[in-house]
């Protein structure tokens, strides 16, 4: 057992997880995108300068370091890796180079969920034509109000195969809102505290294609729904499936969408390996052909809200009870699940570590707030952010 802050006691996860076995053979490979924001180093609000900086950052970089849908954002993209050292290598270098360029066109690098002091005027499309179709198409949705985006962490797992990919979405489904809860980074939404820890799930939840994953009996059943979805027109394409978790279209991979971005480096190296450790373990139920849970997606949808409520300082749905428990006992069954594949991975401890150091700090949402109490001024968070992420920056190409 491990003593808390505040006097509870949080039950270790067990190397078991309490059933299962560990997967045979090595993890499967892993990437993580990263969408952040660009701040004014003067005003600190959020600034249209992402073409400026992606140029400078391809230069060493290249494709790895691209565009979204505003002006605002920037994204960087890993290559698969096969260790968690690996991992953070790729993501350390790629952030320190973000960073150097966002200097040299005078803005700061920004990992929250939502704009902490939003971009003041219309928002400003990408100059990318599919963009643009997105943006006439879903004009209410982009361009309606401040809206400057969002920004999340998109981990990627590999699968052997398309079957494979609907079937490990299918076993994800439970676990994602806990993933959530443990990276809700975005309690400020257009210059105001919105309530929740992870208010980026509410504000992208506007678009008709998000939300939990649907239960799908196989690959074919998935393939016919999404392009029943492009036919009716609510898709423009079969890139715009939206929900937390997806067959990628481009590689072979299950890509898990829940997670805010994170400043703290170890944060988004804990969420990326709890993913891929909870997907091997899922697997080894998967290719036994063992029935995923049949939960309800507004059963879901309701633990997808309490988990941007309250991230991981607060409550959580326990899916199995339908009633709440302390999000912390939600976030160590977690772990528990997945520890068979941590284990053989030597992840573990690592992973227990993390887990701890985010339980008493109460993850990012709790950092954001803490920053803006010191004395009620925005800037403050921004600082607080862009100086987390450059601390932890290195100057290593992948």
């Amino acid at each position: 057992m491990l003593l808390e802050p505040e006097g509870k006691r949080v039950p270790t996860p067990r190397p078991d997880g309490g059933r299962g076995r560990p997967p045979s053979g090595p993890l499967p490979t892993l990437g993580v995108e990263e969408e952040f924001f660009l701040a004014d180093r003067a005003t600190r609000a959020t600034v249209a300068r992402a073409p400026d900086v992606i140029a400078r950052a391809r230069k060493s970089f290249g494709e790895y370091i691209g565009a979204e849908l505003f002006t605002t954002t920037v994204e960087t993209r890993t290559p698969p890796v096969s260790t968690l050292d690996d991992l953070r290598q790729q993501l350390r270098a790629l952030r320190a180079v973000l960073v150097a360029a966002a200097a040299e066109a005078d803005c700061l690098v920004v990992a929250s969920g939502t704009p902490v002091i939003p971009f003041p005027d219309p928002p400003e499309i990408a100059d990318n034509a599919r963009y643009r179709h997105m943006a006439d198409y879903y004009a209410p949705l982009v361009v309606g109000d401040r809206n400057t985006g969002v920004c999340a962490c998109h981990v990627h797992v590999a699968v052997a195969d398309r079957e494979e990919a609907v079937q490990l979405c299918n076993h994800l489904r439970p676990w994602l809102p806990t993933l959530q809860a443990l990276a809700a980074n975005s309690p400020f939404q257009d210059g105001r505290e919105s309530g929740f820890a992870g208010w980026r799930t509410l504000h992208f939840g506007r678009w008709p294609h998000s939300g939990p994953t649907p239960l799908f009996q196989d690959a074919a059943a998935y393939d016919t729904l999404v392009d029943t979805l492009v036919a009716s027109g609510m898709l423009l394409d079969r890139k715009l499936v939206y929900w937390h978790a997806r067959p990628s279209e481009r590689w072979p991979t299950v890509e898990v969408r829940v997670p805010d971005v994170n400043a703290d480096l170890d944060t988004v190296v804990l969420l990326a390996g709890l993913t891929r450790a909870l997907a091997s373990v899922l697997l080894v139920d998967v290719r036994r052909g063992r029935p995923a849970p049949d939960i309800h997606d507004a059963l879901l949808r309701a633990a997808h809200w309490r988990a941007a409520r309250d991230g991981v300082s607060g409550s959580g749905l326990d899916l199995a009870t339908g009633r709440l428990r302390p999000a912390a006992e939600l976030a160590v069954d977690l772990i528990g699940r997945a520890a068979p594949a941590l284990e053989e991975a030597g992840e573990l401890p690592f992973v227990r570590q993390m887990w701890q150091r985010l339980h008493r700090s109460g993850g990012g949402a709790e950092r954001q707030r803490a920053a803006y109490r010191r004395r009620g001024d925005l800037r403050d968070v921004v600082d607080r952010l862009s100086l987390d992420l450059a601390a932890d920056a290195a100057p290593d190409r992948p």
